[in-house]
């Protein structure tokens, strides 16, 4: 699983039928320290995340393990939207503390 911070959306009209209703995030990964790297992902949001929200997701053919997700061409899916990070005792990210 990766840490990243949503940075927008993805609209596409034509796509997979299996797609259809499917919403996609376009995602800035993070590293252990809260860094923002400047690799960007996009994923299948299915916890309804929103800009500026710090996210994990999971890649890969853990991406369809995901009830729904099974038949889907996913390569990358949002799963959680995280409320804070430690690192050693130390606070990375608090999600309450971000909109202050």
């Amino acid at each position: 699983m990766q840490i990243a911070k949503v940075r927008g959306t993805v609209v596409s009209t034509q796509k997979d039928p299996t797609l259809r209703g499917v919403k996609f995030l376009l995602l800035q990964l993070v590293d252990e320290n809260g860094n923002i790297l400047p690799e960007y992902e996009v994923a299948a949001d299915i916890v309804g995340a929103g800009v500026d929200e710090w996210v994990l997701i999971t890649r890969g053919s853990a991406a369809r393990q995901i009830v729904g997700n099974e038949q889907r061409p996913l390569d990358a899916a949002v799963v959680a939207i995280i409320d804070t990070i430690y690192v050693e005792d130390r606070l990375i990210y608090s999600k309450k503390d971000q909109y202050r």
